[in-house]
């Protein structure tokens, strides 16, 4: 952390940038603008300002190494784009704005113009953590995503994770087609409505994180290439295009700067760093967490998460606080659906003992060769790492977005089965996530959605077929054709949440599923999350079935920061099972209603979940309140 505390009194918040248009000057002078501009491959530069005093073309100073600079009357509002050798016509890699998309001028910003209103707020703490996943545009843009936040709050969600941001071609993206990672995307406000949100949420109690792409580029608007082809590693790809070179300075920079950018100039409270096996280079990652850290104000809480395929455990001992528990979603899915084919293939063998092995030790794949991998080992032990490095999750974008028609749980397995696995999510030791619109029980597709045209949209559209031709449901053209078309503007309206959640036909189910989030929230909020810092694990024990055979189900308990013990039971077969040694403890929280009557008999129904707390819950209520609270909660 920087040695500078938070200013409770400072209202204005900006980043200055080593590159890109920096505006200079003291508050009342004539505006101008420095632009920095880093372009190695080009033999001359100039600034082609569109509008106000310097209108017309800067040439720009070379200053070694690949660098080109100018300064130019003009301040925040002035249209500029980089010509290069006098010929293209490019927009700012460092661009804050870019009100015409990504093939537009970029617009000078003035960071300090928006005027923070919860200058006190400082985070919260990882252990407090309860993520809510969404797409900004699916919500209708900044504005609509202020608008639930109050609901959000209420409901025990603790912390917001926006899905990408950074400026993408056309009006609809998941995000991850970026290509201009400082523009968050005119498509859903500008940059001060941005600011107004992060502010309203903090107002709300409510952290904010931001999904960040750093592995790859889009294939529309990314002009690199074209006067930086050293920025990437030659002859080197990943699966969305060439690789990116953090062996060079300028390219580690260029990241770390945007990662500080958006945690101080716009107060994210943390980052989620998008697939950074794709990155291959810990020792960039560790440098980058490190550097952050370094220029955070000191007293903030801000969290640093990764995806990262490799579940490499050594990078969550110091650098960062979770990972995304891929392991934990894929098996849990297995076991709800039976699904089995792509990378549900690496859990489909022994699920029960690898859901045992998530809540006891972390990740299902620590160090064992994986079907999905050729067979090669994935992963590194993980029991010694903190249950709460771990997010997990039911769903995700990438979970249901992935999949052909966008299915959500609530149509692929039974009620109560994804009732039970929720109270798992919710209630366990690791940081829950969901998916917007889950605490509703929503069945409606997230689909995989951009806004492309010409051969692009074309490639894109027969490109997600193609990729679901291996699935046998899919095995038939016709079948396939079916697929939505990501760039058919209905597909983004398919995905698009209701604006009023609660109203509609379905409206009494609706709210019993929230009531059920709400209320397992409420237990997690006053019973778990004050005990989680310190936590370990006991172990996961798999039940049988009266023949002797393994069930679905399991115990898992932990030990928590207080001593006290938090022990659950899941039960995901068909079948009640016999269940002779239930838990010590208070029961907290149960699935389906009344599970306490049966397992009274050691029995524990199919589709069950039960938590129990050893020790003092009066901090939380009486135990008469706590009965009565579970109750109403397990009607849902």
């Amino acid at each position: 952390m920087s040695d500078t505390p938070i200013d409770p009194h400072a209202r204005h918040h900006a980043h200055c940038l080593p590159f890109g248009a920096q505006l200079l000057g003291a508050s009342g002078a004539q505006p101008r603008t420095r632009y920095r501009f880093w372009a190695p491959s080009c033999e001359s530069v100039t600034v082609e300002i569109d509008n106000g005093p310097a209108a017309g073309a800067v040439a720009m100073t070379p200053t070694g190494n690949g660098w080109f600079e100018a300064e130019a009357e003009g301040g925040a509002g002035t249209l500029y784009r980089y010509k290069l050798d006098g010929k293209l016509v490019v927009p700012d890699p460092a661009s804050r704005f870019q009100p015409q998309d990504v093939h537009g001028p970029s617009e000078v910003i003035d960071p300090r113009a928006y005027r923070w209103e919860h200058t006190q707020w400082h985070g919260r703490p990882w252990e407090e953590t309860v993520l809510y996943e969404l797409h900004v545009g699916a919500l209708g843009g900044y504005a609509g995503v202020q608008q639930r936040l109050p609901a959000l709050a209420e409901l025990g969600v603790t912390a917001i994770e926006l899905m990408p941001l950074n400026d993408f071609v056309g009006r609809h993206n998941w995000g991850y087609d970026g290509v201009l990672p400082y523009a968050p995307d005119s498509a859903y406000g500008r940059p001060d409505e941005l600011k107004a949100l992060i502010d309203a949420a903090h107002g709300q109690g409510l952290s904010v994180f931001l999904d960040v792409v750093y592995n790859h580029f889009g294939p529309d608007g990314n002009y690199l290439h074209e006067y930086a082809e050293s920025f990437f590693r030659a002859g080197t790809h990943t699966p969305w295009g060439p690789a990116i070179d953090f062996e060079r300075p300028e390219v580690r920079d260029y990241f770390v700067d945007n990662a500080i950018y958006w945690l101080n100039e716009y107060r994210f409270d943390g980052l989620r760093f998008d697939a950074v096996h794709a990155i291959d280079n810990d020792h960039w990652l560790r440098e980058m967490s490190d550097h952050v850290r370094a220029k955070v104000q000191h007293g903030r809480h801000v969290h640093l998460v990764l995806e990262n395929e490799r579940n490499t455990a050594n990078l969550l001992e110091t650098h960062f606080d979770a990972q995304w528990n891929d392991d934990a979603h894929n098996t849990l899915h297995v076991l709800l659906t039976g699904e089995h084919e792509g990378y549900y293939h690496a859990f489909a063998d022994q699920s029960i003992h690898k859901l045992a092995r998530v809540l006891s030790e972390g990740f299902a794949y620590q160090g064992e060769p994986s079907p999905i991998h050729d067979g090669k080992p994935r992963g590194e032990p993980s029991a010694h790492v903190s249950p709460s490095s771990f997010v997990m999750f039911l769903q995700n974008h990438d979970q249901i977005g992935n999949r052909a028609f966008g299915e959500r749980l609530r149509t692929l397995c039974a009620p109560d089965a994804l009732r039970a696995a929720t109270g798992l999510l919710l209630l366990s030791p690791q940081i829950p996530m969901m998916f917007m619109d889950d605490e509703y029980g929503s069945d409606q597709p997230f689909l995989f959605f951009t806004d492309y045209t010409g051969q692009l949209a074309d490639a894109v559209r027969e490109g997600r077929r193609r990729e679901f031709s291996k699935f046998s449901a899919f095995n038939d053209a016709s079948r396939r054709a079916q697929i939505p078309d990501p760039n058919d503007e209905k597909t983004f309206a398919m995905s698009s949440p209701r604006a009023e959640p609660t109203q509609g036909p379905d409206a009494a189910d609706r709210l019993d599923w929230m009531h059920f989030y709400k209320s397992a929230l409420a237990v997690r909020a006053k019973l778990i999350a004050p005990r989680l810092a310190h936590a370990k694990s006991l172990g996961a024990t798999v039940l049988q079935t009266a023949a002797g055979t393994d069930a679905n189900a399991l115990v898992a308990r932990w030990r928590l920061g207080d001593g006290e013990t938090l022990s659950v039971a899941l039960n995901l077969s068909g079948d009640a099972l016999p269940f002779p040694d239930v838990p010590d403890g208070k029961l907290i929280f149960e699935t389906p209603p009344r599970v306490r009557d049966t397992i009274g008999t050691q029995v524990l129904p199919s589709n069950a979940f039960v938590a129990w707390l050893t020790g003092d819950i009066s901090t939380y209520a009486n135990d008469h309140h706590t009965r009565k609270t579970s109750q109403q909660e397990t009607r849902a």
